[in-house]
This record gives structure tokens, sequence and C-alpha cells, in this order.
């Protein structure tokens, strides 16, 4: 599925229909260059769970975690940009920070990936000629979620 995310309110409109459908042990992975809007997808989502505060990118924490009451289900967000390897993923911890959470991914490649996981949505973001664009891949546990329907 290809949409259309031509300004901030299409972004804020597709993170508030992620956030809706999301579950704990559902990954949201996404990818894209430099500048492609990961960490801006990966704020709306956050927005859309009822968080209010500044979010930061995790890029140098590599895991920032977020808790109820602030947002409505457990989330990790993490950035994997700086990991060389993708054996470094269990040094830091992440099956237990994961434990009963949701987890959006930049970067996922440089993680091993999640696309085997059935609840994983992938989201590539693109930008073609100065407009921007999510391409939207569902694991087997998102096809049935109405919003996708």
């Amino acid at each position: 599925m290809k949409i259309a995310l031509p300004d901030m309110e299409a972004t804020a409109a597709l993170g508030a229909r992620i956030a809706d459908a999301l579950r704990p042990g559902d990954v949201v992975a996404l990818s894209g260059g430099l500048g492609a809007g990961k960490t801006t997808l990966a704020r709306a989502i956050i927005a859309a769970l009822g968080h209010e505060g500044e979010v930061p990118s995790p890029s140098f924490a590599i895991i920032e975690l977020y808790e109820p009451p602030s947002v409505g289900l457990p989330l990790v967000h993490a950035d994997f940009y700086r990991l060389e390897d993708p054996s470094e993923v269990e040094e830091l911890g992440l099956d237990d920070y994961r434990h009963g959470a949701a987890m959006i991914a930049e970067w996922p490649d440089h993680a091993g990936g999640f696309t085997h996981e059935p609840a994983c949505l992938s989201i590539a973001l693109e930008n073609v000629d100065g407009a921007r664009f999510a391409i939207v891949e569902r694991g087997a546990d998102w096809l049935e979620r109405p919003i996708w329907t």
C-alpha cells in the first residue's frame, strides 16, 4: 500500500491510524534514508498514543521508553542507526524492553530486521521529486485490522 504524505497533517493522520491499531507485541519498522521522516512519523504515533511531552530522537540513547499513563500502552521507541552489527541488539536487552510493549523501530535493518514477525508493520518512507510517500507492508497480524481494509 502506498500512502502520500504531502504535509504534517497527513503524517499525523497516518500516525493516528497506526496508534489506534497498535497492540502489545507489535513492531512498527520504519525505514528510509536520512531525513526521510522516520522520527517525524514515530513522533506522530507517540503523540496519538497520548504522550504530550517532548519526544526526543533515540539516536544516541538507542532506546526510549514510554509507559502509561503518558501513553495508552507501553511503548519502546528504538533507533538502531548506530548499531554496527545486529548481534548488538542482545547486548541492549531489547527482548526485556519489548515484553508487553509495542515497539517503533527506526533503521530496523541495523538490528537484523523484524519483517519475519507476524506483528510487524513495515513502513518505508521515500522522498520522490519533493513528495513524501509511505510504502506500507503488513505482517499477518495486521491484515485483519479494520483501518487497513
